[in-house]
């Protein structure tokens, strides 16, 4: 299930789980806290967790009441923290990505610049060299190990270029826009 979808029965929670900034992971620790209890499971204070569980108590009519007032009852803490919608989520973040930005301009360093180039290299010279039939390794290690390195590389990508939460929140906002008149 998407995040917008989410949103819809758990607009704190779920924004929360979508800002993916270190500042975000004390309301991750919140929100499964109350989840955990809410719900009857235990939810880790993980973004995937947190997203499998808010899947789960929608498909569940029973749980989606339930879901709904922890979802409300994080909007208070969260309130109580100095936070007082859900776009305070979504500038978080913004601010994050800005401190981040502002920093290499004013330190240009190229320390970022080296190791992206040395993560993204690494990448495409191990996918190649491992498909191509050169290194000898077992299909479960290849697949590990291209899996990892190419986590790291879409780490620098999200780094240089943005994330896909920003073309998402984008395609959420067109289709509440009107239609174009003509």
């Amino acid at each position: 299930m998407g995040l917008a979808f989410l949103k819809k029965a758990a607009p704190w929670i779920a924004t929360v789980v979508g800002v993916a900034v270190p500042a975000a992971a004390p309301f991750l620790g919140v929100a499964s806290k109350l989840l955990t209890s809410g719900l009857g499971k235990t939810v880790a204070p993980t973004a995937d967790a947190i997203t499998s569980a808010l899947s789960e108590a929608m498909a569940n009519p029973d749980q989606l009441a339930k879901l709904k007032q922890i979802d409300d009852d994080f909007a208070v803490q969260m309130k109580q923290l100095g936070i007082e919608s859900v776009e305070d989520f979504e500038k978080i973040a913004a601010d994050d990505r800005a401190s981040a930005r502002n920093r290499e301009i004013q330190v240009r360093d190229w320390t970022p610049r080296v190791l992206a180039y040395a993560v993204i290299s690494a990448f495409i010279f191990v996918c190649v060299y491992v498909l191509s039939g050169h290194a000898k390794v077992e299909t479960v290690l290849a697949g590990t190990l291209i899996g990892y390195i190419s986590a790291k590389a879409e780490l620098v990508l999200t780094y240089y270029f943005g994330s896909s939460a920003d073309g998402e929140r984008k395609t959420e906002l067109l289709a509440q826009a009107p239609p174009v008149q003509k």
